[in-house]
């Protein structure tokens, strides 16, 4: 997680076992961050306004490209990625960057469908394959599914009318008994991060928080005092 202040720009790690202690205050844009360096910007639009906001067009793209010239020349995978229980979705990303794509959007499982020469390609079977298979998963399905297991019956009928070249499991080490409650806050113990949810526990209950829900927040290092909602393994 990154934090910046009138000193520049600083990580914070997001470790399990770790405490944060951050109050969240307004929200507005947040600017651009060009590498160490932090652009402010005072507009209230949240995440971002209009100025700051970027549109990528390949996310876009079904095969016939959106820019003046096509620039995907690199190999680019074809993917199938599961979310517990029993979600699935494909998706493309270049073929170097398979494992951290599948990571970041904190896949539990995933496989390698196929590898084709330049994203033009990919697109276009993409965009076929996502007449059977979901093209996007939103976050809170994904928190629907922190505490389950992949249905490996679903899991290994999606993967039936493929030959993987390769198959993924990722292990978060959430470890989680129930469903966490989703919230946006930055304090408690962190218990750890899938994709970009960020697990903490706080007073005997396990909040999920969507990382993107605490850009632009100013925030200070006293503890949140608001009322949070509690699951029922708090009582």
């Amino acid at each position: 997680m990154l934090l910046a202040d009138a000193d520049g720009v600083h990580r914070e790690r997001l470790d399990p076992g770790r405490e944060l202690g951050y109050a969240l205050g307004d929200r507005r844009c947040a600017g651009a961050l060009d590498g160490s360096t932090h652009y402010d910007c005072a507009n209230a639009a949240a995440p971002y306004c209009d100025q700051h906001t970027s549109t990528w067009v390949c996310a876009r793209c079904t095969g016939s490209c959106l820019k003046d010239e096509m620039d995907c020349y690199d190999d680019h995978a074809i993917y199938l990625a599961a979310f517990a229980p029993a979600t699935f979705k494909v998706g493309v990303t270049k073929a170097w960057r398979l494992p951290t794509r599948l990571r970041e959007q904190g896949a539990d499982r995933a496989a390698l469908l196929r590898t084709v020469e330049n994203g033009r390609i990919a697109r276009e079977i993409e965009s076929q394959l996502a007449d059977e298979f979901t093209d996007r998963v939103r976050v809170p399905d994904k928190i629907s599914g922190l505490h389950r297991a992949v249905d490996e019956a679903a899991w290994r009928d999606a993967l039936a009318e493929f030959d993987p070249a390769e198959t993924f499991e990722f292990d978060y080490g959430l470890d989680l008994s129930a469903r966490p409650v989703a919230e946006t806050m930055a304090t408690g113990e962190i218990v750890g991060v899938q994709g970009r949810v960020l697990v903490l526990a706080r007073g005997g209950t396990t909040y999920a928080v969507d990382l993107r829900n605490l850009v632009g927040y100013e925030v200070g290092d006293d503890e949140s005092e608001r009322q949070l909602q509690s699951s029922l393994g708090a009582f």
